[in-house]
C-alpha cells in the first residue's frame, strides 16, 4: 500500500481510506456486526490504515462496530470521526460543551483514548468557527484529539478555522461526476497545506458500474432515495458516464472502480478517497487503484469525454444541501 500525507502535520495514512458508514447505515440494511468486523479487518490486512465513521452513522452503531473491529489493531491505524451533525434537540450543534459530549461518547464507543482526526461533520452557523476550532485545539491539548478537520465545508470557514487551529484534512463529495471543490475548496487546501479527503469518491455506487438505470433504492434503508441524481430519469441520464469509465477499463485491463478512484488520486498529491467497503470483495478492487497511474494521455482522455456529458440531478437531498457550505 502507498501512503499520502494529510495536511503539513505529519498526519500519514494509506492513499485509499475506507469509509466505514455502509456496514451500518446509509445505503441498505446493516450487516450483521461479525461480518462487520471482518470485513474492516481485512481491509487493515490488506494495507488501509485509514478508517471513517461517525456518530451520525446509525446513528452511534457505526462507531460502535468500528471501535470493536479496530481495538487490537489501534496503535497501527488512523481514525477519524465527526460531530455536529446530530443533537438531541435535533439538527446541527456546534457549541463548545456540545463538541465536548460528542468526542467523550465517541472516545467510549471507539473503545480508545483519542480520536486521530475530528472533523466538524457539518458547519453549524450558530456558532462562530473560530469557536468550534478553538474547542477542538483544546481537545488536542489534552490529548484526547490528534488532528482537526472540516466536513462539507466552504473556503471562508476553512481559512477562519485554520487561522485558530491548523486543519488537516477537508472532507467534501468529490468524485468524477460531483466536481464542485475544484472551484475554490481544493486551491485553497493546496495552499494552506490542508489534504482532502474525497467522500463518495464512487459517486455513492453509480460509478462502480453495477448500478442500473432501472436500480430503485429503499427509501426506509437507503439515502440516495431522495437524492435527485438517483431518479431512474437521471440515471438513465447520467449512464453514459459510466459507459465511457468502462470503455476506458477495457483498454487499460482493469476495473471501472480503479480508474475512477485513480482519476481522483492524480488530481492532487495531498487526496485521499474513502470509498464505502462493505464486502470483502470489494476491498481488493479499490486497493488496486492506488497502484493504477493513468496517464496524461488517459487523463486528457477523460477530461474530453466527460466535456461531452452533462451530469442531471443535485447531487444530495435538499435536506442535506441546505447543511452543505460547498
Amino acid at each position: 500500500m502507498k501512503y499520502r500525507k494529510l495536511g503539513n502535520n505529519g498526519l500519514e495514512v494509506s492513499a485509499i481510506g475506507m469509509g466505514c458508514m455502509n456496514l451500518s447505515f446509509g445505503t441498505g440494511k446493516a450487516a450483521d456486526i461479525n461480518e462487520g468486523i471482518k470485513v474492516i479487518r481485512s481491509a487493515f490486512e490488506k494495507g488501509i490504515t485509514f478508517f471513517d465513521t461517525a456518530e451520525a452513522y446509525g446513528p452511534f452503531t457505526n462507531e460502535e462496530l468500528v471501535g470493536k473491529a479496530l481495538e487490537p489493531i489501534r496503535k497501527d491505524i488512523i481514525i477519524a470521526t465527526k460531530f455536529g451533525m446530530i443533537s438531541e434537540e435535533g439538527g446541527l450543534n456546534s457549541r463548545p460543551e456540545h463538541i465536548r459530549k460528542v468526542v467523550e461518547e465517541s472516545l467510549k464507543r471507539l473503545k480508545t483514548d483519542y480520536i486521530d482526526l475530528l472533523y466538524q461533520h457539518r458547519v453549524d452557523p450558530n456558532v462562530p468557527i473560530e469557536e468550534v476550532a478553538g474547542t477542538v485545539k483544546e481537545l488536542i491539548n489534552e490529548g484526547k484529539v490528534k488532528y482537526f478537520g472540516l466536513s462539507e465545508a466552504g473556503t471562508e470557514t476553512i481559512r477562519k478555522a485554520h487561522e485558530v487551529q491548523s486543519v488537516s484534512a477537508v472532507q467534501n463529495q468529490y468524485s468524477i461526476w460531483t466536481r464542485e471543490p475544484e472551484i475554490s475548496v481544493l486551491p485553497v487546501c493546496e495552499e494552506l497545506g490542508i489534504g482532502f479527503v474525497p467522500w463518495g469518491p464512487l459517486g455513492t455506487g453509480f460509478l462502480t458500474g453495477k448500478i442500473s438505470a432501472d436500480t430503485k433504492f429503499d427509501p426506509a434503508t437507503d439515502l440516495r432515495a431522495t437524492f435527485p441524481r438517483f431518479t431512474q430519469e437521471a440515471m438513465k441520464a447520467n449512464m453514459p458516464l459510466v459507459e465511457m469509465l468502462n470503455d476506458i477499463a477495457k483498454n487499460k485491463g482493469v476495473s471501472t472502480v480503479q480508474i475512477a478512484l485513480a482519476w481522483l488520486l492524480a488530481q492532487k498529491p495531498f487526496i485521499v478517497p474513502i470509498p464505502g467497503m462493505d464486502k470483502i470483495e470489494y476491498l481488493e478492487d479499490n486497493i488496486k487503484s492506488a497502484d493504477l497511474e493513468l496517464s496524461a494521455g488517459d487523463l486528457q482522455e477523460i477530461e474530453d469525454r466527460l466535456s461531452a456529458i452533462h451530469i442531471q440531478g443535485e447531487r444530495l437531498s435538499k435536506e442535506l444541501l441546505s447543511i452543505s457550505e460547498e
